[in-house]
């Protein structure tokens, strides 16, 4: 889940790189299948292309293994803060010119920084694609972190990072973030902190430059009216320069910390907030696309799900409530979250453990496993609508190892669960617990230590 970010060599289409084209099939929507084409650039460059001749725009989404977890230990926020600067002014173009030059040529770039890895998206239209590529190229490779704009980027996340201090969705999030993976990078604010963030240098930011964007661990999903030289000519001239590559530090496979444990964070605000979670399931894992199913029954299906109908529908206890599976390098969860009265937040928390134990007892019913497979296959598609969005999705695939054919097999594999499966696979991922955060004064709740 799982995200939700961000080069001069042109190298000549040669018959070698055709060899390495392979077809297969996408299909995005109902109005027809649209062909998915493997391609190998000259520069070793692997590159997920969907053809549309359709509308004269060019999409593209890429990944680099890295993100927060390669931070300095004592300057959390390093990667969120260069990200932010790539598109600051780079190469010989400075910041204000960079952005005008993105503007006149209606070119859309953008980049994040995620726990485990940093993604970027460029948006063109056909007729500006060199251009926009050569941007592209300039941001990743020579942006300049004018001094200027490092302060002022740096004050617009310290002036974001106040305002979490008295926001109970960031307190609860953070507080179940460090208490649940206190030792690992997981555990610290991909934002940084204000201690954190006041410490970050542009030589953090360029070593993160440095260290972090490789072609070994680049993903790359292009997607609009493009042929497969062009893209390999724009991609190697984009990205073929970086190191061949990454030197990335490593971490153990970790699990959840302090589950039974109810951390309740006193701040004078009206309604309490809640955050639960426990051990998940990787997306690796046989059994994923069963708890995927679970989760869709039990929070994640929106106006469907047994928490929404039971939390909100039948007793008005909260808005809205709900939970997701997520899935990360080196660990999974399952996590939920409601915002309710203070009067409220007993019987709110009392409704969704009573939910939850009744699903690790009996697991879905089968009116309830049909029609969520049957909502997950038909709902696909939805994400899939735009040439970002397809782009963005190429993407995922790859970085998930799901293979070239995923959206071919996906409904098979949702098919192939037995309703069996997901009352086996029920009672694995949520009879492990939870760890509880409350930010909020919530009326007869209280901390309390794990068992008790």
């Amino acid at each position: 889940m799982r995200h939700i970010s961000s080069i001069d060599r042109i190298a000549r289409w040669g018959i070698s790189a055709l060899a390495a084209v392979a077809l297969l099939w996408l299909a995005p929507n109902s109005a027809g299948a649209t062909k998915i084409e493997r391609l190998i650039t000259p520069a070793g460059i692997e590159v997920w292309l969907v053809r549309d001749p359709t509308v004269p725009l060019v999409a593209i989404n890429f990944g680099f293994g890295g993100g927060s977890t390669q931070d300095p230990s004592d300057k959390g926020g390093t990667a969120n803060m260069m990200v932010d600067l790539l598109d600051e002014g780079a190469g010989d173009i400075e910041g204000k010119a960079f952005h005008e030059l993105l503007e006149r040529k209606a070119i859309e770039m953008s980049f994040n920084a995620g726990r485990d890895t940093i993604r970027g998206t460029l948006r063109t239209l056909k007729e500006n694609q060199d251009e926009a590529f050569e941007l592209l190229r300039l941001a990743i490779t020579v942006p300049r972190f004018e001094p200027a704009a490092v302060e002022r980027i740096r004050s617009q996340i310290v002036a974001r990072l106040q305002r979490g201090t008295t926001n109970p969705n960031e307190i609860s999030s953070r507080t179940w973030w460090s208490t649940a993976y206190p030792d690992h990078p997981y555990g610290r604010p991909g934002n940084g902190t204000l201690e954190s963030v006041a410490r970050i240098t542009v030589d953090d930011m360029k070593s993160n430059l440095k260290h972090v964007f490789a072609r070994d661990t680049l993903k790359i999903g292009v997607v609009g009216d493009i042929d497969l030289a062009t893209t390999s000519r724009l991609i190697d001239r984009a990205f073929g320069s970086l190191p061949a590559k990454a030197e990335l530090q490593q971490f153990p496979e970790v699990t959840p910390q302090g589950i039974g444990r109810r951390i309740v964070v006193d701040l004078d605000v009206p309604q309490a907030v809640v955050t639960w979670g426990g051990p998940g399931i990787k997306r690796s894992d046989p059994d994923f696309m069963a708890a995927y199913i679970v989760n869709h029954i039990l929070g994640g299906g929106s106006f469907s799900s047994r928490l929404y109908r039971e939390v909100r529908e039948k007793r008005g206890l909260a808005y809205g409530v709900s939970t997701g599976v997520s899935w990360f390098y080196h660990t999974a969860v399952i996590m939920g979250g409601t915002a309710t009265r203070s009067d409220a937040t007993r019987d709110t928390l009392e409704v969704i453990e009573n939910e939850i134990k009744a699903m690790i007892k009996d697991g879905p019913t089968e009116d309830e496993f049909n029609k969520a497979k049957t909502f997950l296959k038909g709902s696909f598609a939805l994400g899939l609508d735009t040439s970002t969005k397809i782009a963005n999705q190429l993407v995922n695939m790859q970085q998930d190892n799901l293979g070239i054919d995923y959206i071919d097999r996906r409904s098979a594999l949702i098919d192939a669960v037995t309703l069996a499966d997901t009352k086996r696979v029920a009672k694995r991922l949520l009879d492990g617990g939870q760890l509880v955060t409350v930010v909020g004064r919530p009326q007869g709740v209280a901390s309390k230590a794990a068992g008790n």
